[in-house]
């Protein structure tokens, strides 16, 4: 009588935690829209009420498997739990360079919503938990490309927003050489560098590229990109093979979104406008500076007798590196004003002028565009249409062609798409413009172009952990930044 009395206050307690763990799923389900996960239902009940299946048959085995399956069990929850967690709602990012500086630094740990801009249904679901692409010490790809879905996001609590700081895959990380010196590396920039230079070689000096029509300009840089992919394909030892990578698989970067979808962006001084209007530099953005030191003065000097000088202006090992071997330093408005003052220290101090052209997204353009001085540009945005030229289609042609799937080709001065003659298109898909606070430090959308929506990754809300790479041990703890809110870095 008590074992029956037992057995249904038993039941009744698994009845409540089947209808609380069902009612949880399919408001799951609801959300994302994915009503495959329906399959799943019959199988929750078993676990809970029928127990036909016998999920926890290693409890009655021996004790050295019972003791293995106990661990194996608890790595597979943890390892599930992790990428049900990470895939729909956090994870963790590292700042890994100083494109942020002083905003973000180096170093910090980042708690990184996926809610806030709505999670992306994973293109490539098969993926082993914590990692990018790539399993540690093994060297091979941590996840399998079938099945791939099409891009999907859920709904959020919002969008990406102007100024927002913001993590996404790199959009330019689609293709890249094996080979581990090489797999950071911009592999376009890589191809378009090892083509010219195959290219220049074939010329002579007098040859000068804006004696070409559009068509001819055109054909060129198609042509010394084919020299380029052909070369690194052609040197498999140096190189690595080619491979490529999924959208949700690239690398993970983190910027500030400066440009929105529709807006046009043009750099005018190193000022960003946008539609005409300057934007609000953010608070610690940062520019290269020339330093000249007082005779006698090094940068040795300044760590060993001005340390609290440079920990108070936020100018780190790195920094001084820089203004060691290039004689330039990145530099906030306040560092530089109080640098000035210290003329025991400083000679001369002025912003560093010298604009790198030709490595500018998109590569194969002669507008004479710097990092500094660029655009205008309009940014691409979902169901509203763009004018196409032969002065606009190099900016415009990934994102037809790589981003939103269609064959482009250009023939006779006239522009194909998928076949048919374009003289306009209406794109797919919302696009940013993303760039670091460390301005001329920074490889963002100057170099690499638009990010499109669906390499949108999440919005980081506080640093949760923060170690100065500089400095070992306790003392490179920044106990300061830790919980600080990357919301109120503006």
């Amino acid at each position: 009588m008590i074992d029956r009395e037992k057995k249904r206050l038993n039941m009744k307690r698994q009845w409540a935690k089947f209808i609380i763990v069902l009612l949880l799923y399919v408001a799951f389900l609801v959300w994302v829209k994915s009503w495959l996960g329906i399959i799943v239902i019959p199988f929750i009940f078993d676990a809970y009420i029928t127990k036909k299946i016998r999920w926890h048959w290693w409890k009655e085995a021996e004790k050295p498997i019972r003791v293995l399956m106990s661990w194996v069990d608890a790595i597979i929850f943890a390892l599930v739990a992790v990428y049900f967690i990470n895939q729909f709602f956090f994870q963790n990012y590292v700042i890994p360079s100083s494109s942020l500086e002083k905003s973000l630094l180096t170093g910090d740990y980042l708690f990184v919503s996926k809610v806030s801009y709505g999670p992306r249904i994973p293109q490539t679901p098969l993926t082993m938990p914590l990692t990018q692409h790539t399993l540690p010490f093994f060297n091979v790809k941590s996840y399998i490309e079938w099945p791939h879905w099409d891009y999907r996001r859920v709904k959020g609590l919002g969008n990406v927003e102007l100024n927002d700081i913001v993590v996404f895959n790199y959009p330019a990380g689609d293709t890249i050489c094996n080979e581990p010196r090489y797999q950071a590396q911009d592999y376009y920039q890589l191809v378009y560098s090892i083509g010219y230079q195959i290219w220049s070689t074939q010329v002579t000096d007098s040859f000068d590229i804006r004696n070409l029509n559009r068509q001819e300009q055109y054909d060129l840089f198609k042509y010394i990109y084919a020299q380029g992919r052909r070369y690194i394909a052609a040197n498999p030892n140096t190189f690595g093979d080619i491979a490529s990578r999924p959208a949700d698989r690239r690398e993970n970067y983190v910027k500030r979104c400066v440009g929105l979808p529709g807006q046009t962006l043009e750099i005018k001084d190193r000022i960003v406008y946008l539609d005409g209007k300057p934007n609000k530099e953010p608070d610690n953005v940062q520019y290269s500076y020339r330093i000249e030191l007082q005779p006698g003065i090094g940068t040795y000097d300044l760590i060993d007798r001005h340390d609290d000088l440079l920990k108070e202006l936020g100018i780190s090992q790195e920094d001084l590196y820089q203004l060691n071997t290039l004689g330039v330093m990145p530099l906030t408005k306040h560092a530089v004003e109080e640098l000035r003052k210290r003329t025991d220290l400083v000679k001369t101090i002025t912003i560093n002028t010298e604009a790198t052209v030709g490595d500018l997204y998109p590569l194969n353009q002669l507008t004479g565009w710097t990092r500094d001085n660029y655009g205008p540009v309009w940014i691409p945005k979902k169901g509203e249409t763009v004018k196409l030229t032969m002065d606009n289609i190099a900016v415009y042609e990934r994102p037809i062609r790589v981003y939103e799937g269609n064959d482009l080709e250009v023939k006779n001065g006239q522009i194909y798409i998928n076949g048919q003659l374009a003289t306009e298109y209406t794109f797919k898909m919302d696009y940013y413009w993303m760039m670091g606070d460390n301005r001329h430090n920074s490889a963002d959308s100057r170099y690499w172009g638009f990010v499109p929506e669906d390499h949108i990754v999440g919005k980081p809300i506080f640093v949760w952990w923060s170690s100065d790479p500089d400095r070992k041990g306790f003392a490179g703890i920044r106990w300061s930044r830790v919980g600080k809110l990357v919301d109120k870095i503006k």
